[in-house]
């Protein structure tokens, strides 16, 4: 299970702060706490800055690799900005991300094409969100084709089903672990990926709501997911995930974690 530390994020109100600032400290002391916590990459989003994002996202790049040696998923939807940032990127980033979106796609694959990178492909039409399982499923179907046609491993490719609140749409959460498995089903060449925390909201106990979605979500096929690596109860239940799906060999990695003290609290 891949997991991408989501904490530095400038719509979060002391991450804008720190960056508007160029608070390097507590940057880098969250992304730090979220390598320690087990991410496997750190996101970096510097979005609520339209005007200056070409400028802050490749400063976060920076700022955050000075601290971690770990490579980091690059969230934007300016072509631009992605490009600053992958310039300065150390190792093999996530790019988040590409859509069917007319202009986004054609801005994105050149980007994408000339770098090496892991890439999220937004599971959405044309025309706007998806409601059901099946929109989800085609528009995979659509970007797979469109991506490898344009030369792309399979392999690097994350689709997204995007998570949307329960709280709008009580089918929103079934729809989606029901596109991770078609998914899994027509194209098990390529994987999966979603923002956890998007499930939850609008409703009170936002963190037993996302443990719970993470264990179902995982046991459809997700191979990755958005979420804060720093909630103890959420890492919890995931290794214990892993281990009951049987990825835990001899469970070795849930008897680390547990000697080590990660289930405590």
């Amino acid at each position: 299970m891949l997991i991408v530390g989501e904490l530095i994020n400038t719509s979060r109100s002391a991450v804008g702060k720190a960056v508007q600032e160029r608070n390097r400290a507590l940057i880098q002391s969250l992304a730090v706490r979220q390598a320690d916590a087990g991410a496997d990459y750190i996101d970096v989003n510097a979005g609520t800055f339209v005007e200056k994002e070409v400028e802050l996202l490749p400063w976060l790049v920076e700022t955050v690799q000075e601290a971690v040696d770990r490579p980091l998923c690059l969230d934007s939807p300016n072509p631009k900005a992605l490009e600053a940032a992958v310039a300065v990127h150390r190792g093999v980033p996530f790019i988040n991300s590409i859509s069917l979106e007319k202009e986004r796609c054609e801005a994105m694959l050149p980007l994408v094409s000339a770098h090496p990178c892991k890439l999220v492909g937004l599971c959405m039409k044309r025309a706007g969100m998806p409601t059901t399982a099946e929109e989800r499923i085609e528009a995979a179907a659509e970007l797979i084709e469109l991506l490898t046609a344009a030369g792309l491993n399979p392999a690097d490719l994350y689709l997204d089903p995007l998570v949307q609140p329960v709280s709008v749409d009580i089918r929103m959460g079934r729809a989606v672990l029901e596109a991770i498995i078609g998914i899994k089903a027509r194209f098990p060449e390529v994987h999966t990926i979603c923002g956890l925390s998007n499930v939850s909201f609008g409703l009170p106990e936002r963190k037993r709501i996302n443990r719970c979605f993470l264990s179902l979500a995982m046991h459809s096929g997700l191979e990755a997911a958005i979420l804060d690596p720093t909630d103890r109860g959420l890492m919890a239940a995931l290794r214990t995930t892993v281990l009951l799906l049987g990825q835990d060999e001899y469970c070795s990695d849930f008897i680390e974690a547990y000697e080590k003290g990660l289930f405590a609290g």
